[in-house]
């Protein structure tokens, strides 16, 4: 039982760190050239709507996770569908951030339960802006950096050296120490972000996070679940969750640990 209460934490931590890396995506303009085929997540330089996204996190200790995460710009709601490998199968949650509450419960279920906690509404506009046309050059402390072109794709790769990393998510589990990053950004024909990995490595750990955009301005649907489905679940059990073994596996850049906080009311 307590295993199974740590699921939903423990794929909300490392869903948060990913769109946290996916906030700060900076990305550039480029024209697709004549004859290619077309790019399917234009926007023509109007922020999207919505986003589908497909997360990919993994560390060097064997731990993975795969997300689907839907994104409404307009109503700052979030819904991520997570799964993780088991010892003989594939487990999903169903994790839904809508008006101030973050819902968890089995994504293979036709109904709940779903557990719920207060946590606060991240404002997601600014996020959009960035995905739309944002500007590469302010992209800065890399000690290389090479851009390559194939079709309509510019990829823009940034490499550090001697980058200050913490270890283990939330301030129970936090050490520091020195390691690297690699950090690749693929734009869009009209300098859209469309993916982007990051890998962090210090002594025989690493952490990547990847994230993919599936899709700009489809129609999505993002509600709380029926109140008879939903149990109440207090944020300091949460914030303890948060810092489960697990999670201390997790690489971050130092800098960005203070992004990367999830905020409960």
């Amino acid at each position: 039982m307590a295993f199974s209460k740590r699921l939903p934490a423990l794929a909300l931590a490392i869903v948060a760190f990913a769109l946290t890396i996916t906030g700060i995506i900076l990305a550039a303009t480029d024209n697709n050239p004549g004859g290619l085929a077309k790019d399917h997540l234009t926007l023509n330089g109007y922020p999207p709507r919505t986003a589908q996204l497909l997360v990919n996190v993994s560390t060097g200790q064997g731990y993975s996770l795969s997300a689907t995460v839907g994104l409404d710009f307009t109503t700052d709601n979030i819904q991520a569908i997570v799964s993780f490998p088991m010892m003989f199968s594939v487990s999903s949650i169903d994790l839904r951030l809508v008006d101030g509450h973050l819902y968890a419960g089995p994504a293979t279920a036709t109904s709940g339960p779903y557990l719920s906690v207060p946590m606060k509404q991240p404002g997601l506009f600014g996020l959009s802006l960035e995905m739309t046309k944002p500007d590469i050059a302010l992209i800065s402390g890399f000690s290389h950096e090479t851009v390559t072109h194939h079709g309509y794709v510019t990829t823009y790769d940034f490499q550090r050296d001697s980058v200050a990393v913490t270890h283990g998510w939330g301030p129970a589990n936090q050490t520091a120490s020195l390691g690297s990053l690699d950090w690749r950004i693929d734009l869009g024909s009209q300098g859209q972000v469309i993916a982007s990995t990051m890998r962090i490595r210090s002594g025989r750990a690493t952490t990547t996070v990847s994230v993919a955009v599936l899709s700009y301005n489809k129609h999505l649907t993002i509600a709380a679940p029926p109140p008879q489905e939903v149990k109440s679940m207090s944020s300091s059990v949460l914030r303890q969750l948060l810092n489960s073994a697990p999670l201390r596996g997790l690489l971050l850049p130092q800098n960005l640990t203070s992004l990367g906080q999830v905020h409960l009311n």
